[in-house]
Protein backbone atom coordinates (compact mmCIF):
# COMPACT_ATOMS: atom_id res chain seq x y z
CA UNK A 1 0.00 0.00 0.00
CA UNK A 2 1.29 3.46 -0.88
CA UNK A 3 2.61 5.50 2.03
CA UNK A 4 0.53 8.63 2.84
CA UNK A 5 1.92 11.89 1.51
CA UNK A 6 4.15 13.61 4.02
CA UNK A 7 3.29 17.13 5.14
CA UNK A 8 5.75 19.79 4.00
CA UNK A 9 8.81 19.99 6.19
CA UNK A 10 9.09 23.07 8.32
CA UNK A 11 11.31 24.43 11.00
CA UNK A 12 8.56 24.02 13.63
CA UNK A 13 5.92 21.64 12.27
CA UNK A 14 2.80 21.77 14.47
CA UNK A 15 1.05 18.41 14.94
CA UNK A 16 -2.70 18.83 15.64
CA UNK A 17 -4.54 16.35 17.88
CA UNK A 18 -7.24 16.03 15.23
CA UNK A 19 -4.65 14.21 13.15
CA UNK A 20 -4.07 11.78 16.03
CA UNK A 21 -7.77 11.00 16.30
CA UNK A 22 -8.48 10.55 12.59
CA UNK A 23 -5.26 8.66 11.83
CA UNK A 24 -3.87 11.26 9.42
CA UNK A 25 -0.93 11.70 11.80
CA UNK A 26 0.57 8.63 10.10
CA UNK A 27 2.00 10.93 7.44
CA UNK A 28 4.11 12.75 10.05
CA UNK A 29 6.18 9.59 10.64
CA UNK A 30 9.86 10.44 10.98
CA UNK A 31 9.35 14.19 11.04
CA UNK A 32 10.30 16.63 13.81
CA UNK A 33 7.09 18.05 15.26
CA UNK A 34 5.81 20.22 18.07
CA UNK A 35 2.64 19.27 19.97
CA UNK A 36 0.76 20.59 22.98
CA UNK A 37 -0.79 18.34 25.63
CA UNK A 38 -0.75 17.04 29.19
CA UNK A 39 1.76 14.49 30.46
CA UNK A 40 0.72 11.52 32.61
CA UNK A 41 3.31 9.34 34.31
CA UNK A 42 3.07 5.70 35.35
CA UNK A 43 3.82 6.73 38.95
CA UNK A 44 2.89 9.76 41.01
CA UNK A 45 5.93 11.84 40.06
CA UNK A 46 6.06 15.54 39.12
CA UNK A 47 8.19 14.82 36.04
CA UNK A 48 9.52 11.87 34.09
CA UNK A 49 11.51 11.08 30.98
CA UNK A 50 8.95 8.40 30.02
CA UNK A 51 5.27 9.36 30.03
CA UNK A 52 2.12 9.53 27.97
CA UNK A 53 0.86 12.71 26.34
CA UNK A 54 -2.91 13.26 26.22
CA UNK A 55 -5.16 15.79 24.52
CA UNK A 56 -6.61 17.04 27.80
CA UNK A 57 -5.56 16.61 31.43
CA UNK A 58 -6.54 13.25 32.90
CA UNK A 59 -8.11 13.38 36.36
CA UNK A 60 -6.08 10.28 37.24
CA UNK A 61 -4.30 7.42 35.52
CA UNK A 62 -7.52 5.43 35.82
CA UNK A 63 -9.24 7.84 33.46
CA UNK A 64 -6.81 7.71 30.58
CA UNK A 65 -8.44 7.16 27.19
CA UNK A 66 -9.19 3.46 26.76
CA UNK A 67 -7.91 3.56 23.17
CA UNK A 68 -4.08 3.74 23.26
CA UNK A 69 -4.15 5.22 19.76
CA UNK A 70 -5.44 8.47 21.27
CA UNK A 71 -2.34 8.92 23.46
CA UNK A 72 1.27 9.52 22.46
CA UNK A 73 4.09 7.61 24.11
CA UNK A 74 6.91 10.01 25.01
CA UNK A 75 10.63 9.19 25.29
CA UNK A 76 12.34 12.37 26.45
CA UNK A 77 15.91 13.50 26.95
CA UNK A 78 14.81 15.67 29.88
CA UNK A 79 12.04 15.19 32.48
CA UNK A 80 8.62 16.21 31.19
CA UNK A 81 6.47 18.02 33.80
CA UNK A 82 3.49 15.86 34.82
CA UNK A 83 2.04 18.18 37.44
CA UNK A 84 -1.22 19.15 35.78
CA UNK A 85 0.26 21.89 33.63
CA UNK A 86 -0.05 22.05 29.87
CA UNK A 87 3.25 21.34 28.09
CA UNK A 88 4.57 21.92 24.57
CA UNK A 89 6.93 19.17 23.42
CA UNK A 90 9.25 18.92 20.44
CA UNK A 91 10.58 15.64 19.11
CA UNK A 92 10.65 13.16 16.25
CA UNK A 93 7.22 11.67 15.60
CA UNK A 94 7.07 7.89 15.10
CA UNK A 95 4.36 5.61 13.76
CA UNK A 96 4.60 2.33 15.67
CA UNK A 97 3.81 -1.02 14.08
CA UNK A 98 2.77 -3.99 16.24
CA UNK A 99 3.67 -2.36 19.54
CA UNK A 100 2.98 -4.88 22.37
CA UNK A 101 1.29 -2.21 24.52
CA UNK A 102 -0.91 -1.07 21.67
CA UNK A 103 0.67 2.37 21.26
CA UNK A 104 0.31 3.76 17.76
CA UNK A 105 2.41 6.91 18.06
CA UNK A 106 5.59 7.92 19.88
CA UNK A 107 7.56 11.12 20.31
CA UNK A 108 11.30 10.36 20.43
CA UNK A 109 14.20 12.38 21.92
CA UNK A 110 11.66 14.87 23.18
CA UNK A 111 12.50 18.26 24.64
CA UNK A 112 10.21 20.56 26.60
CA UNK A 113 9.53 23.79 24.75
CA UNK A 114 7.14 25.36 27.26
CA UNK A 115 4.90 24.56 30.21
CA UNK A 116 1.92 26.64 31.25
CA UNK A 117 1.66 28.20 34.69
CA UNK A 118 -1.75 26.68 35.47
CA UNK A 119 -3.23 23.29 34.79
CA UNK A 120 -6.61 24.52 33.58
CA UNK A 121 -6.99 24.39 29.79
CA UNK A 122 -9.49 27.22 29.89
CA UNK A 123 -9.03 30.96 29.84
CA UNK A 124 -9.85 33.34 32.64
CA UNK A 125 -13.46 33.05 33.78
CA UNK A 126 -15.79 36.01 33.50
CA UNK A 127 -15.95 35.90 37.30
CA UNK A 128 -12.83 37.89 38.06
CA UNK A 129 -14.55 39.98 40.68
CA UNK A 130 -17.15 39.68 43.43
CA UNK A 131 -20.73 39.85 42.11
CA UNK A 132 -23.26 41.91 44.02
CA UNK A 133 -20.78 43.80 46.17
CA UNK A 134 -23.62 45.61 47.94
CA UNK A 135 -24.57 42.31 49.60
CA UNK A 136 -21.19 41.75 51.21
CA UNK A 137 -21.08 41.02 54.91
CA UNK A 138 -18.09 42.00 57.02
CA UNK A 139 -16.14 38.72 56.64
CA UNK A 140 -16.61 38.80 52.88
CA UNK A 141 -15.36 42.37 52.68
CA UNK A 142 -12.13 41.23 54.29
CA UNK A 143 -11.82 38.33 51.88
CA UNK A 144 -12.62 40.36 48.78
CA UNK A 145 -9.47 42.41 49.21
CA UNK A 146 -7.54 39.33 48.06
CA UNK A 147 -6.61 38.65 44.46
CA UNK A 148 -7.63 35.19 43.24
CA UNK A 149 -4.03 34.49 42.27
CA UNK A 150 -2.52 35.24 45.68
CA UNK A 151 -2.12 33.04 48.70
CA UNK A 152 -4.98 33.29 51.19
CA UNK A 153 -3.78 35.18 54.25
CA UNK A 154 -4.48 34.26 57.85
CA UNK A 155 -6.95 37.14 58.10
CA UNK A 156 -8.79 36.13 54.93
CA UNK A 157 -8.94 32.51 56.04
CA UNK A 158 -10.35 33.50 59.43
CA UNK A 159 -12.96 35.67 57.73
CA UNK A 160 -13.91 32.78 55.43
CA UNK A 161 -14.19 30.42 58.39
CA UNK A 162 -16.52 32.90 60.06
CA UNK A 163 -18.52 33.12 56.84
CA UNK A 164 -18.90 29.31 56.73
CA UNK A 165 -20.03 29.03 60.34
CA UNK A 166 -23.68 28.08 60.61
CA UNK A 167 -24.09 27.47 56.88
CA UNK A 168 -25.12 24.20 55.16
CA UNK A 169 -21.77 23.20 53.65
CA UNK A 170 -21.94 19.80 51.93
CA UNK A 171 -19.51 17.61 49.97
CA UNK A 172 -21.41 15.82 47.16
CA UNK A 173 -19.02 12.85 46.99
CA UNK A 174 -16.40 11.53 49.40
CA UNK A 175 -14.66 8.38 50.64
CA UNK A 176 -13.02 10.17 53.57
CA UNK A 177 -12.08 8.32 56.74
CA UNK A 178 -10.59 5.48 54.65
CA UNK A 179 -13.93 3.71 54.46
CA UNK A 180 -12.86 1.93 51.25
CA UNK A 181 -10.54 -0.42 53.14
CA UNK A 182 -13.12 -3.20 53.31
CA UNK A 183 -11.92 -6.55 54.64
CA UNK A 184 -13.24 -10.04 54.14
CA UNK A 185 -13.19 -10.72 57.88
CA UNK A 186 -15.45 -9.12 60.49
CA UNK A 187 -12.79 -6.72 61.73
CA UNK A 188 -11.95 -3.47 60.01
CA UNK A 189 -8.84 -1.49 59.15
CA UNK A 190 -8.17 1.67 61.18
CA UNK A 191 -10.08 4.76 60.11
CA UNK A 192 -8.63 8.16 59.29
CA UNK A 193 -10.00 11.22 61.10
CA UNK A 194 -13.17 12.55 59.52
CA UNK A 195 -15.33 14.28 62.13
CA UNK A 196 -12.57 16.56 63.43
CA UNK A 197 -11.41 17.80 59.97
CA UNK A 198 -15.07 18.49 59.15
CA UNK A 199 -15.49 20.56 62.30
CA UNK A 200 -12.22 22.43 61.78
CA UNK A 201 -12.91 23.09 58.10
CA UNK A 202 -16.54 24.11 58.55
CA UNK A 203 -18.11 21.20 56.65
CA UNK A 204 -21.59 20.36 57.88
CA UNK A 205 -22.23 17.13 55.93
CA UNK A 206 -20.53 14.79 53.50
CA UNK A 207 -22.00 12.23 51.11
CA UNK A 208 -19.87 9.29 52.21
CA UNK A 209 -19.83 6.59 49.55
CA UNK A 210 -19.02 2.92 49.61
CA UNK A 211 -17.88 1.43 46.27
CA UNK A 212 -19.86 -1.66 45.34
CA UNK A 213 -17.90 -2.97 42.34
CA UNK A 214 -14.32 -2.91 43.70
CA UNK A 215 -13.80 -6.71 43.67
CA UNK A 216 -14.08 -6.71 39.88
CA UNK A 217 -11.47 -3.95 39.32
CA UNK A 218 -7.78 -3.93 38.66
CA UNK A 219 -5.21 -1.45 37.39
CA UNK A 220 -4.04 -2.30 33.88
CA UNK A 221 -0.38 -1.93 32.79
CA UNK A 222 -1.47 1.33 31.14
CA UNK A 223 -2.69 2.63 34.50
CA UNK A 224 -6.44 2.42 33.80
CA UNK A 225 -9.08 1.26 36.29
CA UNK A 226 -10.93 -1.49 34.48
CA UNK A 227 -13.31 -4.32 35.30
CA UNK A 228 -11.46 -7.55 34.52
CA UNK A 229 -14.08 -10.15 35.41
CA UNK A 230 -17.77 -10.67 36.07
CA UNK A 231 -18.78 -10.99 39.73
CA UNK A 232 -20.07 -14.22 41.20
CA UNK A 233 -23.79 -14.27 42.11
CA UNK A 234 -24.25 -12.53 45.45
CA UNK A 235 -20.60 -11.36 45.58
CA UNK A 236 -21.19 -7.63 45.16
CA UNK A 237 -24.25 -7.62 47.41
CA UNK A 238 -22.14 -9.19 50.18
CA UNK A 239 -19.26 -6.79 49.51
CA UNK A 240 -21.57 -3.77 49.72
CA UNK A 241 -23.01 -5.06 52.97
CA UNK A 242 -19.50 -5.12 54.46
CA UNK A 243 -18.93 -1.63 53.07
CA UNK A 244 -22.06 -0.25 54.71
CA UNK A 245 -21.09 -1.97 57.97
CA UNK A 246 -17.68 -0.29 57.85
CA UNK A 247 -19.22 3.10 57.10
CA UNK A 248 -21.55 2.86 60.08
CA UNK A 249 -18.67 1.75 62.29
CA UNK A 250 -16.81 4.94 61.36
CA UNK A 251 -19.89 7.02 62.15
CA UNK A 252 -20.19 5.46 65.61
CA UNK A 253 -16.48 5.62 66.36
CA UNK A 254 -16.13 9.31 65.50
CA UNK A 255 -19.43 10.55 66.95
CA UNK A 256 -20.99 11.53 63.64
CA UNK A 257 -24.71 11.52 62.85
CA UNK A 258 -26.59 9.98 59.93
CA UNK A 259 -28.80 11.99 57.57
CA UNK A 260 -32.13 10.23 57.03
CA UNK A 261 -34.44 13.08 56.08
CA UNK A 262 -34.31 16.44 54.35
CA UNK A 263 -34.85 18.06 57.74
CA UNK A 264 -31.75 16.30 59.11
CA UNK A 265 -29.60 17.67 56.30
CA UNK A 266 -31.11 21.14 56.55
CA UNK A 267 -30.16 21.22 60.23
CA UNK A 268 -26.61 19.91 59.73
CA UNK A 269 -23.85 22.21 60.89
CA UNK A 270 -20.09 21.78 61.19
CA UNK A 271 -20.08 21.79 64.99
CA UNK A 272 -22.06 18.51 64.85
CA UNK A 273 -21.21 17.12 61.37
CA UNK A 274 -23.36 14.54 59.62
CA UNK A 275 -22.93 11.81 57.01
CA UNK A 276 -25.29 11.08 54.17
CA UNK A 277 -24.84 7.38 53.30
CA UNK A 278 -24.05 6.90 49.59
CA UNK A 279 -23.06 4.10 47.24
CA UNK A 280 -20.87 4.55 44.19
CA UNK A 281 -22.31 2.08 41.71
CA UNK A 282 -25.61 0.22 42.10
CA UNK A 283 -23.92 -3.06 41.14
CA UNK A 284 -24.80 -4.49 44.57
CA UNK A 285 -28.47 -4.65 43.51
CA UNK A 286 -27.58 -7.46 41.08
CA UNK A 287 -30.71 -6.77 39.07
CA UNK A 288 -33.05 -6.90 42.08
CA UNK A 289 -34.94 -3.82 43.28
CA UNK A 290 -35.38 -5.50 46.66
CA UNK A 291 -31.75 -4.73 47.44
CA UNK A 292 -32.44 -1.02 47.11
CA UNK A 293 -35.18 -1.03 49.71
CA UNK A 294 -33.04 -3.19 52.02
CA UNK A 295 -30.14 -0.72 51.77
CA UNK A 296 -32.54 2.17 52.40
CA UNK A 297 -33.93 0.55 55.55
CA UNK A 298 -30.86 -1.16 57.02
CA UNK A 299 -27.97 1.03 55.89
CA UNK A 300 -29.83 4.38 55.65
CA UNK A 301 -28.79 4.69 51.99
CA UNK A 302 -29.89 8.11 50.75
CA UNK A 303 -27.65 8.79 47.72
CA UNK A 304 -27.16 6.24 44.93
CA UNK A 305 -24.78 6.54 41.99
CA UNK A 306 -26.07 4.28 39.22
CA UNK A 307 -22.78 3.24 37.62
CA UNK A 308 -19.07 3.18 38.38
CA UNK A 309 -16.18 1.40 36.60
CA UNK A 310 -18.02 -1.56 35.08
CA UNK A 311 -20.89 -1.58 32.63
CA UNK A 312 -23.65 -2.92 34.87
CA UNK A 313 -27.32 -3.81 34.55
CA UNK A 314 -28.31 -0.14 34.86
CA UNK A 315 -26.40 1.32 31.94
CA UNK A 316 -23.24 2.44 30.16
CA UNK A 317 -20.21 4.20 31.60
CA UNK A 318 -17.92 6.91 30.26
CA UNK A 319 -14.72 4.86 30.49
CA UNK A 320 -15.81 1.83 28.47
CA UNK A 321 -17.44 1.33 25.05
CA UNK A 322 -21.26 1.54 25.27
CA UNK A 323 -23.18 -1.72 25.50
CA UNK A 324 -26.76 -0.71 26.29
CA UNK A 325 -27.10 2.52 24.33
CA UNK A 326 -27.38 4.45 27.61
CA UNK A 327 -29.80 3.65 30.45
CA UNK A 328 -31.37 0.19 30.67
CA UNK A 329 -34.98 -0.59 31.55
CA UNK A 330 -33.77 -1.77 34.96
CA UNK A 331 -31.86 1.49 35.38
CA UNK A 332 -35.07 3.39 34.75
CA UNK A 333 -36.85 1.26 37.35
CA UNK A 334 -34.12 2.00 39.88
CA UNK A 335 -34.50 5.75 39.32
CA UNK A 336 -38.26 5.52 39.82
CA UNK A 337 -37.87 3.41 42.96
CA UNK A 338 -35.24 5.81 44.37
CA UNK A 339 -37.64 8.69 43.90
CA UNK A 340 -40.44 6.77 45.59
CA UNK A 341 -38.26 5.87 48.58
CA UNK A 342 -36.50 9.20 48.94
CA UNK A 343 -33.01 8.43 47.56
CA UNK A 344 -31.01 11.00 45.58
CA UNK A 345 -30.02 9.72 42.11
CA UNK A 346 -26.41 10.33 41.02
CA UNK A 347 -25.48 9.94 37.33
CA UNK A 348 -21.69 10.35 37.70
CA UNK A 349 -19.66 7.97 35.49
CA UNK A 350 -22.66 7.48 33.19
CA UNK A 351 -22.43 8.28 29.49
CA UNK A 352 -24.15 11.35 28.11
CA UNK A 353 -26.76 9.05 26.56
CA UNK A 354 -27.44 7.52 29.99
CA UNK A 355 -27.75 10.95 31.57
CA UNK A 356 -30.08 12.20 28.86
CA UNK A 357 -32.31 9.13 29.25
CA UNK A 358 -32.19 9.36 33.05
CA UNK A 359 -33.34 12.98 32.81
CA UNK A 360 -36.27 11.79 30.72
CA UNK A 361 -37.26 9.25 33.38
CA UNK A 362 -36.59 11.33 36.50
CA UNK A 363 -39.25 13.54 38.04
CA UNK A 364 -36.86 14.95 40.61
CA UNK A 365 -33.46 16.69 40.26
CA UNK A 366 -30.39 14.63 39.39
CA UNK A 367 -26.89 14.90 40.85
CA UNK A 368 -23.66 14.39 38.91
CA UNK A 369 -21.43 14.30 41.93
CA UNK A 370 -17.83 14.53 40.70
CA UNK A 371 -16.48 15.68 37.36
CA UNK A 372 -15.29 18.82 35.56
CA UNK A 373 -15.94 20.60 32.29
CA UNK A 374 -14.25 20.03 28.95
CA UNK A 375 -15.07 21.56 25.59
CA UNK A 376 -12.85 19.06 23.76
CA UNK A 377 -13.64 15.58 25.08
CA UNK A 378 -11.40 12.64 24.33
CA UNK A 379 -12.66 9.06 24.09
CA UNK A 380 -13.62 7.59 27.49
CA UNK A 381 -12.95 10.76 29.46
CA UNK A 382 -14.56 11.18 32.89
CA UNK A 383 -15.09 14.87 32.22
CA UNK A 384 -18.27 16.24 30.67
CA UNK A 385 -19.18 18.60 27.86
CA UNK A 386 -21.34 21.71 28.27
CA UNK A 387 -24.30 19.87 26.74
CA UNK A 388 -23.84 16.96 29.18
CA UNK A 389 -23.79 19.46 32.04
CA UNK A 390 -26.90 21.25 30.80
CA UNK A 391 -28.88 18.01 30.86
CA UNK A 392 -28.26 17.69 34.62
CA UNK A 393 -28.93 21.37 35.25
CA UNK A 394 -32.15 21.08 33.24
CA UNK A 395 -33.55 18.72 35.89
CA UNK A 396 -32.84 21.34 38.55
CA UNK A 397 -29.83 19.29 39.63
CA UNK A 398 -26.28 19.97 40.73
CA UNK A 399 -22.85 19.06 39.34
CA UNK A 400 -19.99 18.53 41.80
CA UNK A 401 -16.57 19.72 40.65
CA UNK A 402 -13.77 17.45 41.77
CA UNK A 403 -10.19 18.54 42.58
CA UNK A 404 -7.59 16.16 41.03
CA UNK A 405 -4.28 18.03 41.01
CA UNK A 406 -3.67 16.77 37.47
CA UNK A 407 -6.59 18.98 36.42
CA UNK A 408 -6.43 21.70 39.07
CA UNK A 409 -2.99 21.94 40.68
CA UNK A 410 -4.15 24.35 43.40
CA UNK A 411 -7.25 25.92 44.88
CA UNK A 412 -7.06 28.90 42.54
CA UNK A 413 -7.25 26.57 39.56
CA UNK A 414 -10.08 24.61 41.20
CA UNK A 415 -12.04 27.82 41.74
CA UNK A 416 -11.49 28.69 38.10
CA UNK A 417 -12.83 25.26 37.11
CA UNK A 418 -15.88 25.87 39.30
CA UNK A 419 -16.40 29.25 37.66
CA UNK A 420 -16.09 27.69 34.22
CA UNK A 421 -18.91 25.27 35.00
CA UNK A 422 -20.96 28.11 36.50
CA UNK A 423 -20.56 30.04 33.26
CA UNK A 424 -22.19 27.13 31.42
CA UNK A 425 -25.03 26.05 33.74
CA UNK A 426 -25.28 28.89 36.24
CA UNK A 427 -23.87 28.95 39.79
CA UNK A 428 -27.12 27.48 41.18
CA UNK A 429 -26.23 24.12 39.59
CA UNK A 430 -22.63 23.75 40.78
CA UNK A 431 -21.30 22.05 43.90
CA UNK A 432 -18.18 20.42 45.34
CA UNK A 433 -17.48 16.70 44.92
CA UNK A 434 -14.09 16.13 46.54
CA UNK A 435 -13.80 12.35 45.93
CA UNK A 436 -11.66 12.54 49.06
CA UNK A 437 -9.51 9.44 49.60
CA UNK A 438 -10.87 8.10 46.32
CA UNK A 439 -8.58 9.88 43.88
CA UNK A 440 -5.64 7.97 42.44
CA UNK A 441 -3.34 10.99 42.61
CA UNK A 442 -2.94 14.19 44.63
CA UNK A 443 -5.83 16.56 45.27
CA UNK A 444 -6.10 20.34 45.28
CA UNK A 445 -8.45 19.84 48.28
CA UNK A 446 -6.63 17.14 50.24
CA UNK A 447 -8.40 17.71 53.54
CA UNK A 448 -11.57 19.39 54.76
CA UNK A 449 -9.51 21.81 56.80
CA UNK A 450 -8.69 23.51 53.47
CA UNK A 451 -12.34 24.45 52.92
CA UNK A 452 -12.02 28.00 54.34
CA UNK A 453 -9.19 28.69 51.87
CA UNK A 454 -11.39 27.57 48.98
CA UNK A 455 -14.28 29.64 50.34
CA UNK A 456 -12.05 32.73 50.49
CA UNK A 457 -11.08 32.29 46.84
CA UNK A 458 -14.65 31.63 45.72
CA UNK A 459 -15.86 34.77 47.47
CA UNK A 460 -13.60 36.77 45.19
CA UNK A 461 -15.34 35.28 42.14
CA UNK A 462 -18.91 34.81 43.33
CA UNK A 463 -21.48 36.61 45.45
CA UNK A 464 -21.98 35.38 49.03
CA UNK A 465 -25.25 33.67 48.11
CA UNK A 466 -23.67 31.95 45.11
CA UNK A 467 -20.73 30.81 47.23
CA UNK A 468 -23.05 29.35 49.86
CA UNK A 469 -24.86 27.50 47.08
CA UNK A 470 -21.69 26.05 45.59
CA UNK A 471 -20.37 24.94 48.97
CA UNK A 472 -23.55 23.06 49.86
CA UNK A 473 -26.73 25.04 49.40
CA UNK A 474 -27.32 23.78 45.86
CA UNK A 475 -27.01 20.15 46.95
CA UNK A 476 -29.31 20.89 49.88
CA UNK A 477 -31.93 22.21 47.45
CA UNK A 478 -31.77 18.95 45.49
CA UNK A 479 -31.89 16.88 48.69
CA UNK A 480 -35.01 18.69 49.88
CA UNK A 481 -36.69 17.77 46.59
CA UNK A 482 -35.62 14.11 46.81
CA UNK A 483 -35.41 12.98 50.43
CA UNK A 484 -38.33 12.29 52.72
CA UNK A 485 -39.27 15.36 54.71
Amino acid sequence: MARPNKPPRGRDLQLPWTAIFDGSADRYDGLPVTITGWAVTAAETPAAAYCLLTFEPACCRGCLPSDPATCIEVLAVEPVPADGREVILRGVFRLLQGDPCGWRYRLDTTTVVHRARHGSPFGLSRRGFVVGASLLCRPVEAIAQASSSTKVTVTQRAAAAEFLAGRPTIDCHSHAGRILRVRQDEGHAPFAPLAEPMRRGGLAATCLAIVSDSPTHRITPEGRIKAFRDPEPGELAAYAERGFTRLHALVREQGLKIVRTAADLDAARAEAPMVLVAAEGADFLEGDLGGLEAAYRRAALRHLQLTHYRVNTLGDIQTEPPVHGGLTAFGAEVIQRCEALGVIVDVAHGTEALVRQAAGVARKPLVLSHTSLTTKPTPRTRRITPEHARIVAGTGGVIGIWPPASLFPDLDALAEGIARMADVVGPAHVGIGSDMMGLVGPSALPDYTSLPDLAAILLVRFSPDETVGILGGNYLRVAKACLAA
